[in-house]
C-alpha cells in the first residue's frame, strides 16, 4: 500500500518515481498490488520501461516482484526466497548481494526455489545462486543468474535463461520452447541434462550458423553485468572469444524445426528472386 501511495505521481502522471526502502522476510509479494494499479489504469502495456525505479534493501520474503509489470525495475540488495518473478509480466527485477560482502556471488545462493514460474515477458539479473525450477514453465521472459539447481527450465514454453555457472539434475525436463545458453566450461551439462526434448548444440568461435544466438547471449551478459557488477559475467566478456566455445544452446528439438523453417522462409522472401505480386491484396507463399 505504502508504494502505491509513493508512486502516484507515475500511476497519475507517468512521471518518473525513485522509491527507496528497507525489506524483510515477512513482506511478500513486493511490487504486485502496484503492478494491479498500473495495469488497471494503464492496460497491460504499462508504463515505459523504468517510470517506477523499487530499490530494496534486506531479505526480501516469498513471490518478490510477482506479476512485476512493465515500467517497474525493482532492485534488491540482498535476497530473496521462493518465488522470485511468478508470472513476471514486463519488469525487470535484479537481485545482488550487497558490495561490502565478502562472499564469492557466485557461489552462493541469493533466491530461493521456483525463480520466474510461469513468466511471460520481461527480465531478471540475478548476481548469484538459484535455488531449484529456475524458469519452470517461462513462456517470454529473459533471466541470467550464476548456477541453478535441479530441474532448471522444467516446462519452459520461451523466452531466453542464461546460466552463468552449474545446473542440477534434470535440466531442460519437459522443455518445448526458448532457448537456455549454459556455460559449461567442464562440459558437466550433457550427464545433468534430460535430453528427451532438447538438443545440445556447443557454440563455435566466429560461426555464422548461431551468430544470432552468440548476439542475444552476449547482449544478456553484458545486461547482467551492468545491473548486478557481476565478476563473473565481466570475466567472461573480457575473454569472449575463448569463453564462447564453453557455452551450450540447449534447444527444444522441435522448437529447433520450427526457427529454421522461419529463417528459410524469410530468406525466400528476401531474395531478390523471389515471385512478387503487383496487387497490394495478393501474397505469394513461400
Amino acid at each position: 500500500q505504502e508504494l502505491i501511495l509513493r508512486a502516484r505521481p507515475a500511476l497519475e502522471d507517468r512521471e518518473p518515481v525513485t522509491i527507496e526502502m528497507p525489506v524483510r522476510n515477512v513482506d511478500r509479494t513486493l511490487g504486485t498490488l502496484l503492478s494491479n494499479h498500473i495495469v488497471r489504469k494503464h492496460g497491460p502495456g504499462g508504463l515505459p520501461d523504468d517510470t517506477v525505479r523499487l530499490r530494496f534493501t534486506g531479505s526480501a520474503g516469498q513471490s518478490l516482484g510477482a506479476w512485476l509489470a512493465r515500467g517497474v525495475t525493482l532492485d534488491l540488495v540482498g535476497d530473496a526466497n521462493d518465488y522470485v518473478g511468478k508470472g513476471l509480466s514486463g519488469g525487470r527485477l535484479v537481485v545482488r548481494p550487497p558490495p561490502e560482502s565478502t562472499f564469492v556471488a557466485e557461489e552462493n545462493v541469493i533466491i530461493g526455489n521456483v525463480a520466474l514460474y510461469g513468466a511471460t515477458s520481461g527480465e531478471a539479473f540475478f548476481r548469484g545462486i538459484a535455488g531449484e525450477r529456475f524458469c519452470v514453465r517461462n513462456s517470454g521472459a529473459s533471466a541470467v543468474v550464476e548456477g541453478v539447481g535441479a530441474h532448471g527450465c522444467e516446462y519452459m514454453t520461451g523466452g531466453r535463461a542464461v546460466i552463468l555457472g552449474p545446473t542440477g539434475r534434470n535440466f531442460a525436463a519437459g522443455m518445448s520452447g526458448g532457448i537456455a545458453y549454459v556455460w559449461d566450461p567442464m562440459g558437466e551439462l550433457a550427464i545433468r541434462c534430460n535430453q528427451d526434448l532438447v538438443e545440445l548444440d556447443r557454440f563455435a568461435r566466429s560461426s555464422r550458423k548461431m551468430k544470432t544466438d552468440e548476439l542475444n547471449l552476449k547482449r544478456l551478459v553484458e545486461a547482467h553485468v551492468q545491473f548486478t557488477g557481476s565478476t563473473r559475467g565481466q570475466a567472461i566478456l573480457n575473454e569472449w572469444e575463448s569463453h564462447l566455445t564453453e557455452f551450450v544452446r540447449v534447444i527444444p528439438t522441435d522448437y529447433k524445426k520450427v526457427l529454421e523453417q522461419k529463417a528459410k522462409l524469410e530468406s525466400k522472401r528476401s531474395s531478390p528472386w523471389a515471385p512478387r505480386s503487383t496487387d497490394p491484396g495478393i501474397t505469394i507463399d513461400g
